[in-house]
């Protein structure tokens, strides 16, 4: 079992900068890719970014892609999500979350892989 909590997230003008954490409970965090996920007022929950368990490998939306980089920090259980160059459209609850699947190779984009799920963090973009 994997408990993650979020936290980092807040309001910030068009243009700035966010980093959220996600900090993991359970000696498995390791051993799991992590991903990032958003969801926006009326709109589903969509895929931002994943990293799978050594950080050798990540992958990025399209719409995040270059603003956005995942991270972690496997000493401290701590998945991050630095965000640059913040849009409006970026303005949406964050989660973060865990593939049970232990050592995968690669990542993966689809929300239901992912077993274990953070509460959420909202993050806010004024224009």
């Amino acid at each position: 079992q994997v408990q993650l909590v979020e936290s980092g997230g807040g309001l910030v003008q068009a243009g700035g900068s966010l980093r959220l954490s996600c900090a993991a409970s359970g000696r498995a965090f390791s051993n799991y890719a992590m991903g990032w996920f958003r969801q926006a007022p009326g709109k589903e929950r969509e895929f931002v970014a994943a990293i799978n368990w050594s950080g050798a490998r990540t992958y990025y939306a399209d719409s995040v892609k270059g603003r956005f980089t995942i991270s972690r920090d496997n000493a401290k259980n701590t998945v991050y999500l630095q965000m640059n160059s913040l849009k409006p459209e970026d303005k949406a609850v964050y989660y973060c979350a865990a593939d049970p699947r232990p050592r995968t190779s690669d990542v993966d984009v689809r929300a239901s892989v992912y077993a274990y799920w953070g509460q959420g963090t909202q993050v806010t973009v004024s224009s």
